[in-house]
């Protein structure tokens, strides 16, 4: 396959590979390039689904941006993604038709139309001899007009790398190919993923989590975490798991963490209790959820919430799990044939996916845990996010 170097618009149209249908569940048949399927009573290419219907989104090595279906666990449309692999980063517009991939090594970003993979929007963040990073950071506002990075720029001298201070970059959507940012603003290190609330705000993950008014650079505390005035003589400050966005699905944003509570003396392990908690923010209202109940038992890179019970949680690594975060009681466990960074599930609470860290994506039944298929994608998935997207 062609690696794409340079490229303009009107070179990228002409980039759209189209081969014939392939991926089916359990199959471990894959497409390569950029499928096209039948039409259908949507008005929409290549018969895609509006009106709410349900696709998953990944990326894989060498770099792709691929389109599953969530009806038929069908693989659509693999879109090549300009630039060298990244993280396999995804944010998703709010009508679920455009996907922005944080490409070549963490530094551009392109904006993909899942329907026929045309790009519509990309933004180079590096130049001259500024080199800009952005960790995993990226989000959508919730009317789709604005694109956040956080951006970690390191200037380039002849001696020496200068490491500069941390900034949150808006971009406008509707710039399309070459965006620069339209306002900048200073924040704190260590942050990576983030979230945009319905009240304008952008959440900030990072030591504690914060938010930021994009228009104005204002920022707020929303709950401390590395920095939390607890008694360190009863808990250990927590380490939170930001590898992902996730919480399309149910419209929130979580983050996981681990922590100890001494229940005798600081250090005793035999009296310790070993948890995992979480800080879940709802993006439509902005209330926050912090919580320690679930037992340190089960690796996680990420929660992803039950959509018809938000007590209920899963979440992957080694194993599939699932558990009840007001009670701390385990519901079920479900052993994994190799460990998966990534999870997600469909908004009817019906399907769980559980992907990244190679080449599949397990699929499985969130009653039960049992696995209902196997997709068998072109590429590993490394730490790519595995992303829900709505058509509106």
């Amino acid at each position: 396959m062609k690696k794409i170097t340079d490229i303009t618009l009107s070179k990228l149209t002409h980039s759209i590979r189209t081969l014939a249908l392939g991926g089916l569940l359990g199959a471990g048949a894959l497409l390569s390039g950029c499928a096209v399927t039948q039409q259908s009573a949507d008005a929409l290419p290549n018969g895609m689904k509006a009106g709410g219907h349900e696709y998953l989104l990944t990326v894989t090595r060498p770099n792709q941006l691929h389109v599953i279906d969530t009806e038929t666990d069908q693989l659509l449309r693999s879109c090549d993604v300009p630039g060298t692999f990244g993280n396999g980063g995804i944010a998703i517009s709010p009508d679920g038709r455009t996907a922005y991939v944080l490409s070549n090594k963490w530094e551009d970003i392109y904006g993909f139309d899942i329907t026929n993979c045309e790009i519509t929007f990309s933004a180079k963040q590096s130049s001259g001899n500024v080199q800009i990073k952005s960790f995993i950071s990226m989000a959508v506002s919730a009317d789709g007009k604005e694109l956040y990075t956080v951006q970690n720029p390191v200037r380039k001298h002849s001696d020496r790398f200068e490491t500069m201070e941390p900034r949150l970059a808006v971009f406008n959507t509707a710039d399309g190919m070459n965006a620069q940012p339209v306002r900048t603003f200073p924040v704190d290190r260590r942050i990576t993923k983030i979230a945009a609330m319905h009240n304008g705000e952008v959440v900030l993950g990072g030591g504690d989590l914060k938010a930021i008014n994009p228009k104005n650079g204002e920022t707020r505390l929303i709950t401390a975490l590395q920095n939390w005035d607890r008694a360190p003589d009863k808990w250990v400050p927590p380490d939170a798991f930001a590898m992902h966005t996730m919480g399309e699905h149910v419209g929130e944003f979580i983050m996981p963490y681990f922590t100890i509570r001494w229940n005798g003396e600081p250090g005793d392990e035999s009296k310790a209790d070993f948890l995992w908690g979480h800080v879940r923010i709802d993006l439509k209202t902005a209330e926050v959820e912090m919580i320690e109940k679930v037992p340190f038992e089960f690796i996680v890179f990420n929660w992803v919430t039950d959509p018809n019970d938000k007590d209920v949680v899963y979440g992957s690594f080694n194993q599939l799990s699932k558990h009840n975060v007001k009670t701390g009681e385990t519901l079920g466990v479900h052993g994994l044939d190799h460990t998966y960074y990534n999870i997600n599930m469909t908004t009817d609470g019906n399907k769980l996916y559980v992907g990244g860290a190679g080449n599949t994506i397990s699929v499985h039944n969130p009653a039960t845990l049992e696995r209902t298929g196997y997709l068998r994608m072109s590429g590993d998935m490394s730490t790519s996010d595995l992303r829900l997207a709505v058509l509106k």
